[in-house]
């Protein structure tokens, strides 16, 4: 069963997209269940492609091209995951008004799946008024804000002041991104954290969970 998981693994960390379906389906005939392909296999390769990332060893391609390959993993086993698997909680995430950058935005999301939100991604040039709007229907457990224009960075403020307003900011986290953020940009708008990269969003998202979100179902879209 080892050897199934291996070659998951290594499929992510090596960019197979050809060979992921393969391996998956040939783990599950061998009666592997389905959360240790996503924790022992999938999570982990994602792990050593984050590192490596973070090191230089790779660029935004490979990063790309790796969680592309996680995602037709996780399509694959995505129909078993309804009722048989507990989530961490559900994730509202967004390019913020007047941007319309995604590709940071995107591989957050594919992470956070495989790593057992629900997510909920609203696309680009998002306006503070449907964040908001989306909160008060699916009370996320966290909201994800990204920019890559310093002129967009502003309208993360404005959403969360707009929270604020509607009485909903104590029941959501917000964490935020893209390349011109920072950490004292974050703490400046009252934001509940920032990540430099979409490894490091998803670490940010499982600290930041609170205990009894464990429990936690997929929410009905």
């Amino acid at each position: 069963m080892r050897d199934h998981l291996e070659k998951i693994k290594n499929a992510v960390v090596s960019l197979d997209r050809t060979g992921i379906e393969g391996h998956v389906r040939a783990a599950l005939a061998a009666g592997i269940d389905v959360d240790r392909i996503i924790n022992e296999a999938l999570t982990r390769a994602m792990d050593v492609v984050g590192k490596d990332f973070t090191s230089g060893k790779i660029f935004v391609p490979e990063l790309l091209v790796a969680a592309l390959t996680m995602k037709a993993a996780l399509e694959v086993v995505k129909p078993m995951l309804k009722g048989a698997r507990q989530f961490f909680g559900t994730v509202i995430i967004g390019t913020v008004m007047g941007d319309l950058h995604d590709i940071g935005k995107n591989l957050v999301g594919i992470m956070l799946e495989g790593a057992g939100f629900q997510v909920i991604d609203l696309g680009v040039n998002v306006d503070a008024q449907r964040f908001v709007q989306q909160v008060e229907k699916f009370k996320p457990t966290i909201l994800g804000l990204s920019a890559l224009l310093t002129t967009t960075m502003p309208e993360m403020g404005n959403v969360i002041k707009l929270l604020e307003t509607k009485g909903l900011r104590n029941e959501t986290k917000v964490i935020v991104g893209g390349a011109p953020v920072d950490a004292a940009f974050a703490a400046n708008i009252g934001a509940d954290g920032y990540a430099r990269e979409a490894g490091a969003a998803v670490e940010l998202a499982k600290r930041l969970v609170p205990s009894t979100a464990f429990l936690n179902k997929e929410v009905a879209l």
